[in-house]
């Protein structure tokens, strides 16, 4: 297989999930694309952001401490 075979296959696959996804809870594959991408995925990138910043804060002042 080609790799442009294989994006193309890749890509058909994601939509018929999606579609299905849009069946099984009642709104279009158009709605639950703007849910996925254009609601969810960036408040889980914003909120992944701020828990990696507090973490590596954590891990700088308890490295800071047992190097003490």
């Amino acid at each position: 297989m080609k790799w442009n075979q294989f994006i193309h296959a890749v890509f058909d696959w994601c939509v018929h999930i999606l579609v299905v996804g849009g069946h099984l809870l009642g709104i279009s594959y158009e709605e639950i694309n703007i849910w996925i991408f254009c609601i969810i995925e960036p408040i889980v990138f914003v909120l992944m952001f701020f828990i990696i910043i507090w973490q590596w804060r954590r891990i700088r002042r308890l490295n800071s401490r047992t190097s003490s």
